[in-house]
């Protein structure tokens, strides 16, 4: 049954050894802890991979029972301005650390601050470089300054695998005292898509109606079941359209979904046909010509029967 606490943070490791997956990244990091020191950083890498929980246990380690004291976590996209950078973040730095030699600012969603602010926290990384390291988190290190790239180790961070996750859902199911099955988790990790911090979010939610199933995980995060859209898709490719039609608007009414999930899900099932290499070209084109016009506002109904209608064609 549900808790009232959330699992993403009761069940966030607090050890740099706790970290799922991202060794390649722990065991650099084990080494700076060990000979204290530590340079500036940039975790770069999808969401819910690990980035500021893997920030969090480095300064447990290095500062022990102070790391509240010095170690400071802002989110860049709280304020993408430059009055973060000379206000919080500068008064944080300047500060003397306690019982250590340097401070810790994190800067999550770095990737959100403008251009300007970047400069000036270019200069602030300089100015504090005695007293204080910073680790910037981001999704796309595309969009951070190459001054400040390199004044940083850069860690990618990669997706986690399957066993990965499955292995720490299976914890939080033994840890909560769950009842769940085999392909009610690997449904949760289809939809998650190594995004651990999704994938707890949706145990959580589907744990709130009984067993955690397959079927139950897809209707509680009302997304199309694969198998749904390959039965849609199956008899479109077969000149069927009065089927397909008919069963898009089971999921569209019955099963509510929207027109933006269900052209999701077409794309993966896409990769999973049968088909030659260039007629699957063919309908990836296809399904991204009818996902922009959805998204530039055309009605999902019209768009999706147009988009089944171009599958017979083909």
């Amino acid at each position: 049954m549900p808790q009232l606490e959330i699992w993403t943070e009761k069940y966030r490791p607090h050890r740099l050894d706790d970290v799922i997956g991202q060794r390649h990244v722990v065991e650099r990091l084990r080494a700076w802890v060990k000979s204290d020191s530590l340079p500036n950083m940039l975790f770069a890498g999808p969401a819910g991979v690990g980035k500021t929980t893997v920030a969090l246990c480095l300064a447990r380690e290095i500062y022990g029972d102070n790391w509240r004291h010095n170690f400071q976590e802002t989110n860049a996209s709280d304020d993408r301005g430059i009055n973060i950078v000379r206000g919080r973040i500068k008064d944080f730095a300047r500060m003397k650390p306690l019982d250590a030699t340097f401070k810790i600012v994190f800067l999550d969603e770095s990737d959100a601050l403008t251009p300007e602010a970047q400069q000036a926290l270019r200069r602030t990384i300089e100015k504090f470089s005695d007293v204080c390291r910073f680790i910037l988190s981001c999704n796309y290190s595309s969009r951070i300054i190459e001054p400040i790239q390199s004044r940083c180790a850069v860690f990618r961070f990669k997706g986690l695998a399957e066993e990965d996750v499955l292995s720490y859902l299976d914890r939080i199911v033994k840890g909560e005292k769950l009842h769940s099955d085999k392909e009610g988790l690997k449904a949760v990790y289809e939809i998650s898509e190594g995004d651990l911090r999704k994938s707890t979010n949706i145990l959580q939610a589907a744990a709130a109606v009984g067993k955690i199933t397959r079927e139950g995980v897809y209707e509680t995060v009302s997304q199309a079941k694969p198998q749904d859209i390959k039965v849609m898709l199956d008899a479109a490719l077969n000149g069927k359209f009065t089927d397909a039609r008919k069963k898009l608007y089971e999921l569209l009414i019955h099963q509510g979904l929207n027109g933006e999930d269900i052209i999701k899900e077409i794309h993966k099932q896409i990769f999973e046909l049968d088909l030659p290499e260039k007629k699957r070209m063919e309908l990836i084109e296809k399904t991204a010509e009818f996902e922009f016009r959805l998204n530039q506002g055309s009605t999902p109904e019209v768009q999706l029967e147009a988009l089944l209608a171009q599958f017979c064609k083909t």
